[in-house]
């Protein structure tokens, strides 16, 4: 990929810092919240602004090199060997239209700063269940939020895009533009994304918690709440993990080498009806945990209460059609107390505006997905156990979603990424991306090549 070139760079081109393998700071650079993997470019550019990463992108097309971009590494799919990575974690530029609901954020933002400064206004973003996540990163890849069910795709909420593509091009894109919806949805298949427009939404509060249920109750409250989702209303978003907790001092004294189900619930409603709607829940019977509450939104990532700190992780998941009882045992069987399995399975009822057809364009397809389970395990996933759930779950299986696809090696390949669109949307997507990037420089990501002209 010629990487000795990349030494060349005069350093003066760029407002931020510059990075070379060796020197001090590198290896602080390209760290990122997934340590199982990272990049080891050849080249790093701390971008400070959108020229800085106009500049880096064209200097990698000068020297044919391929370019990864990374805020803040929690989705890395495919580790960038030499080329060009741009650090886009010093573009937090963060600022809140409050008269017209939204938000413009750098490309470094990430979700907990989002959601503090938008309820400063009494606003709250459609992000998801961890604040550390990059806000551009998550809504590159459609964004499955906290009130998904209500308000659908985060993606859809927004309004503009500064994008630079493999020309070396800033481009402003709003919907109705070629590369608007196709940017979204797609990861960053088009170009690095520097900035982005919002809407913002008037919540201010949700109710909602975790309820664990211990081993012996876990079956039956799967069975319930697999009924349950088919009467809740749009407003109302939950999901189930089913997990081992370590029996190690980081874990609370009572989920210590326990196997159980946890299920989080977000509603944007009141507590008196909340309270009602988690009735058939509770009855299951008694509780590890139940937190359940009218909580302030900036308290909402407790919600699902994800890791914080930096780890090592791979992912993939199902997209069902439906979640029949026979499902339940085969997700069971596969992934209960008894199998053998070591691995977090995460089921998320989807449905709900996440039904409707986007309204700006974002390319996210099986919108008649049920419910999406991730499985969730160690780099080397010693009990084959993704291989064994997927297997699993295949006769209920209409599609991946892209948004929940971590993992280098197989996970990453094209079978996977097709999976995750409909036939001719991927090949639109191909055709754009022989049009706006023909030598494939952003492919570090759940990559559509080109199509052959």
């Amino acid at each position: 990929m010629g990487n000795a070139k990349a030494h060349t760079i005069d350093s003066d081109t760029f407002t931020g810092p510059v990075f070379r393998p060796g020197d001090p700071g590198y290896d602080e650079e390209i760290a990122g919240f997934q340590t199982a993997y990272t990049h080891r470019p050849a080249l790093v550019v701390g971008a400070v602004h959108a020229e800085d990463v106009r500049a880096a992108v064209e200097y990698a097309a000068r020297q044919d090199l391929p370019v990864a971009a990374q805020a803040t590494g929690h989705g890395l799919s495919v580790a960038a060997d030499g080329g060009v990575l741009i650090s886009t974690r010093r573009m937090t530029g963060l600022d809140i239209d409050p008269e017209a609901k939204t938000a413009r954020v750098g490309a470094g933002v990430r979700a907990g700063a989002l959601v503090e400064a938008a309820a400063a206004h009494g606003l709250a973003p459609l992000n998801g269940s961890s604040p550390s996540v990059g806000v551009v990163g998550y809504l590159l890849g459609g964004g499955i939020g906290l009130l998904a069910r209500e308000f659908g795709y985060a993606a859809e909420q927004v309004r503009a895009i500064e994008l630079v593509t493999a020309d070396g091009r800033v481009r402003k894109l709003v919907p109705g533009d070629e590369l608007f919806g196709a940017v979204l949805g797609s990861g960053g298949n088009f170009g690095v994304v520097t900035a982005l427009e919002l809407a913002l939404l008037p919540v201010t509060e949700v109710y909602g918690g975790q309820l664990v249920f211990d081993t012996p109750l876990v079956e039956q409250a799967l069975g319930v709440w697999r009924q349950w989702t088919a009467t809740v209303p749009d407003e109302l978003t939950s999901t189930v993990a089913t997990l081992t907790f370590p029996d190690i001092p980081q874990v609370p004294a009572p989920l210590r080498g326990r196997y159980v189900a946890s299920f989080r619930v977000a509603f944007n409603g009141s507590a008196a009806e909340g309270e009602r709607l988690v009735a058939p829940l509770r009855a299951v019977g008694d509780r590890l945990k139940d937190d359940l509450r009218t909580m302030p939104y900036t308290e909402s990532h407790t919600i699902h209460s994800d890791p914080d700190h930096p780890h090592a992780y791979a992912a993939t998941n199902a997209l069902l059609g439906e979640f029949t009882p026979e499902t339940l045992s085969a997700l069971l069987a596969a992934a209960g107390p008894d199998s053998g399995t070591d691995a977090v399975v995460d089921v998320r009822h989807l449905g709900g505006a996440l039904s409707s057809p986007s309204g700006n364009g974002t390319v996210v397809d099986h919108r008649d997905a049920a419910y999406v389970v991730r499985i969730i395990t160690a780099p080397d996933d010693t009990t084959a156990a993704k291989d064994k759930i997927r297997t699993a779950l295949a006769p209920w299986t209409i599609g991946h979603s892209l948004n929940f696809l971590y993992g280098a090696g197989a996970e990453a390949d094209e079978a996977q990424t097709r999976a995750g669109y409909a036939p001719d949307t991927y090949a639109h997507l191909a055709q754009l991306k022989a049009k706006y990037d023909p030598r494939n420089m952003f492919r570090f990501n759940r990559n559509i090549r080109p199509a052959a002209s």
